[in-house]
């Protein structure tokens, strides 16, 4: 479970002509993003993204919103919007679509040309409807109008939610970059004419909310990541997410500029550019890409990369180059370019890259020693803007951890949002605006959907945990052949062990002989008893000896 609120109870039934808000992922983390509106029985989903997981989360591919709150009324949805085509905000909706594969899709050219290409990947044919900014288009009760929004991927969209209950904004990732790649800038003309017009609810991104001042031009980076390419005296090798279609962009003008050809590694990498480059969002230069088997016949200092894994993933190409387990061999020489920012809590993992690239002789440009990356999201400066040029009734800061939430929360403030009409939500905390007031109602449940290999939502928080203790601590098994009967000891204790540091158990073959001879005196012969009996004397033994505790696996035969 991420964030149950236990103090909340079951949100009582929606008034007549209120609008509910009901955050399924996304508030209290960066990821998952999901919000359900609510509106005379018919429901409007904006975005539907997965989280990716953390080192105490072993073994999981993907993290996604639990979708028990709407299970039981997807005939209920009009549609699903999505503002832009990043893994936190459309990653989560082929999962979705195995409920009801007839969901419409709403979002921009680029943003469901990436979905239906992925899509594709699961069989899925989906419902799309193609709208661009400036457009206003009804689903249901829901009126629709959508504003171009500057961010880190091309076509991403704001979108405003009319209904009689009121005017919702929900700003989607934005900043405001004045000089964008695209020359896209965020309609702020439009987010003023809704602020005249009355904005009831505000929801806007938090995730700078802590970061002062304005952002700085994505173009500063391509100055930056020339001279980098001029300067690398064998392979670059540039990391960054593959949907950041800009970065890319930079990347290959650089190339181009400094004669290196440019080779795309790795699947989501490879699809994504793909489909910039036909849809006209990535311009290529002519011969300048090469296929992976070419990269051997050319020159290091003729060479460019262009892969996943800036944030430490275990299984993206650059933590594998890391780890010598890709076919591409990190060399003595070797630039490789982290060009995107970190996301809290990847410190670890990307670290651990670092560290292994530099151990094979690569020299490591980051954003800490180099402008290589602005961020896509507003910093403090240009939410205050946004603020004051909206004013709305009320503020719902979105799209954070609570360290984010809180301080955008505080802007609001200072801008003259009065401090009963600012709510602060997390993951299932449900939000209805009311008579122009919006107040939280109660809860639903919110929590971690959990992907691994195939199965989806069948490992729970035990299995997790069961799976940090194999890993921190290995385990023990002990094999003991019991009488079905009387329960008494007829052969063993046969001990095994991995990964949990104990050579011999010669020590404790004695207790458990003893523990299970006194069982069988007292009349214990159920198996599950018995085996609480060897976990406990054989846990302990560990414990007092070794200072561990290893998962320990019991496993009886009766005869």
């Amino acid at each position: 479970m991420s964030h149950p609120h236990p103090e909340l109870g079951p949100p009582p039934r929606l008034a007549e002509g209120g609008l509910r808000i009901v955050p399924l992922g996304g508030l209290g983390e960066i990821g998952r993003n999901m919000t359900v509106f609510e509106f005379d029985g018919r429901l409007l989903i904006v975005d539907c993204g997965v989280l990716f997981p953390e080192s105490e989360q072993p073994g999981v591919d993907l993290i996604l919103p639990d979708f028990d709150y709407i299970r039981d009324r997807l005939d209920d949805v009009e549609g699903i919007v999505l503002t832009h085509g990043h893994e936190d905000h459309i990653g989560g909706v082929p999962y979705l679509l195995r409920e009801r594969p007839d969901i419409p899709l709403i979002g921009s050219r680029l943003t469901l040309a990436l979905l239906e290409a992925k899509l594709t990947e699961h069989r899925i044919k989906p419902t799309t409807v193609q709208v661009r900014e400036g457009e206003t288009r009804r689903f249901g009760p829901f009126g629709c109008e959508f504003l171009a929004v500057n961010h880190s991927i091309p076509d991403a969209l704001a979108v405003a939610i009319r209904t009689p209950a009121g005017l919702v904004l929900a700003t989607g990732d934005f900043k405001m970059d004045q000089l964008p790649l695209d020359n896209r800038l965020t309609d702020l003309g439009g987010f003023a004419r809704l602020g005249a017009e009355g904005i009831d609810l505000l929801l806007s991104d938090s995730t700078n909310a802590e970061v002062p001042g304005f952002v700085t031009s994505e173009r500063d980076i391509g100055i930056v990541l020339g001279d980098v390419l001029r300067t690398a005296e064998k392979r670059a090798i540039v990391a960054c997410f593959a949907s950041h279609v800009h970065r890319v962009q930079q990347v290959l003008d650089a190339a181009y500029a400094s004669g290196r050809k440019v080779c795309f590694v790795g699947r989501s990498m490879v699809r994504n550019m793909g489909v910039a480059r036909d849809l006209g969002y990535l311009r290529v230069p002519a011969g300048i890409l090469v296929e992976q088997k070419e990269i051997d016949d050319l020159p290091g200092e003729k060479i460019v990369l262009v892969c996943t894994g800036s944030q430490g993933e275990p299984m993206s190409a650059l933590s594998r180059m890391a780890g010598r387990d890709h076919q591409i061999r990190i060399q003595r020489g070797d630039t490789v370019i982290l060009a995107s920012s970190l996301i809290p809590g990847n410190e670890t993992a990307v670290n651990r890259v670092i560290n292994g690239l530099t151990r094979w002789g690569a020299r490591v440009v980051h954003k800490g020693n180099a402008l290589v990356h602005v961020s896509g999201h507003a910093p403090a400066g240009e939410l205050l803007y946004v603020l004051n040029m909206t004013r709305p009734g009320n503020f719902m800061p979105v799209h954070g951890e609570w360290r984010h939430l809180s301080a955008h929360a505080r802007l609001a403030a200072l801008t003259g949002v009065p401090d009963e009409n600012i709510v602060i939500a997390e993951d299932g905390v449900v939000v209805d605006l009311i008579d122009g007031q919006a107040a939280i109602t109660g809860a639903v449940r919110a929590g971690y959907v959990y992907v691994d290999g195939l199965s989806v939502g069948e490992i729970t928080e035990t299995s997790l945990k069961d799976r940090r203790i194999l890993g921190d601590e290995g385990f023990v098994s002990v094999v003991v052949v019991v009488d079905s009967s009387s329960g008494k000891l007829l052969g063993g204790p046969e001990i095994h062990a991995r990964g949990a540091g104990i050579e011999s158990f010669d020590a404790v073959i004695p207790r458990l002989e003893e523990v299970l001879a006194t069982a069988a005196a007292d009349g214990i012969n159920d198996t599950h008893q018995l085996r609480q009996v060897i976990r406990r004397a054989a846990g302990r033994w560990v414990n007092e000896s070794f200072g561990r505790r290893p998962m320990i696996i019991p496993v009886i035969v009766e005869v």
